[in-house]
């Protein structure tokens, strides 16, 4: 009768069990709305480089500067002269300031997800008490609220310059709610636009050229083509081409609803019902920006 094999004394001493003073956590647990809130501002933050490297400030602070500067002239100049009119509307200043606009977001689009796939944190985050829907909502919000802050500041300082200069208030208030009803629509779909084209690579110099090119290369595109259009009287032409740049979109959306003054071809902005045709045109991207980051991050996520 065999009996069974017994470990050796020595395999006994060296098993021990050592308490090195870990606790159970018996605090609150914040939750997703809290992570989600918390990405949130993170990402806000790192925007305009806040929580990181001086260097990493100095680029969007500048481009910040620049995009507020031509308003405190304005605004200086029209206290002065006692002008009774703003020389610039506020729907037209972004559109005069879309290349600022465009270097910001080719700039931290990919700062916002770009790093996150380089060093393959993304399912770090998601093995928190975070969905990948909480974390495409955090960045998306994150992006458009940072286009938002540089676009209506300064219509904010045209407003207040405004005022000063004793400018009919009721005027003033309506073309201030209008245009910062068209940098809401601009800031979600550059935001929205730029964050696809960001994360669909690690590399954050990709991505900024990829941005730019998206943002500047088609403007221009589609800029000749409408004048090539107008110089041929091709006129109908002019306002549906205007449909093929994020800029052009923005631009047809608030010369039709609006009251804003075109920039297209000889102001050949579209009519109410190409009009409607541009708003569906702009929702159905942001949602479609929304889309395929949640389906782009299903993947990322495993």
């Amino acid at each position: 009768m065999s009996s069974q094999p017994q470990p050796e004394p020595q395999a006994q001493a060296q098993t021990q069990i050592h308490n090195i003073g870990y606790r159970k956590y018996d605090g609150p647990r914040l939750g997703r709305a809290y992570a989600r809130r918390s990405l949130f501002v993170q990402s806000l933050r790192g925007s305009y480089g806040l929580g990181r490297s001086a260097k990493s400030k100095v680029l969007p602070m500048i481009l910040l500067g620049i995009m507020c500067v031509p308003a405190l002239i304005i605004v200086a100049v029209a206290v002065t002269t006692k002008m009774t009119k703003l020389p610039v509307a506020y729907t037209q200043y972004a559109m005069i300031m879309q290349l600022v606009i465009a270097l910001f977001v080719a700039s931290q689009a990919p700062q916002a997800v770009s790093l996150d796939l380089r060093f393959r944190s993304v399912p770090l985050y998601f093995s928190r008490p975070i969905e990948r829907l909480d974390y495409v909502l955090a960045k998306f919000g994150a992006m458009a609220t940072a286009l938002f802050m540089l676009t209506a500041l300064p219509l904010l300082i045209l407003y207040i310059g405004a005022l000063l200069a004793k400018m009919d208030f009721v005027e003033q208030t309506k073309g201030l709610a209008q245009g910062v009803a068209s940098v809401v629509l601009l800031a979600l779909l550059l935001g929205g636009i730029s964050l696809v084209v960001a994360a669909l690579t690690p590399r954050r110099g990709f991505g900024v050229a990829a941005i730019i090119g998206v943002l500047v290369i088609s403007y221009g595109a589609v800029s000749t083509l409408q004048g090539i259009a107008w110089a041929t009287d091709n006129f109908d032409a002019v306002a549906w081409l205007g449909l093929f740049s994020p800029m052009t979109l923005i631009d047809g959306v608030q010369t039709a609803f609006l009251g804003a003054s075109s920039t297209f071809p000889d102001a050949l902005g579209p009519s109410t019902g190409q009009g409607v045709v541009y708003l569906l045109a702009v929702l159905a991207l942001i949602a479609g920006s929304y889309g395929i980051l949640m389906r782009r991050y299903r993947k990322v996520g495993l």
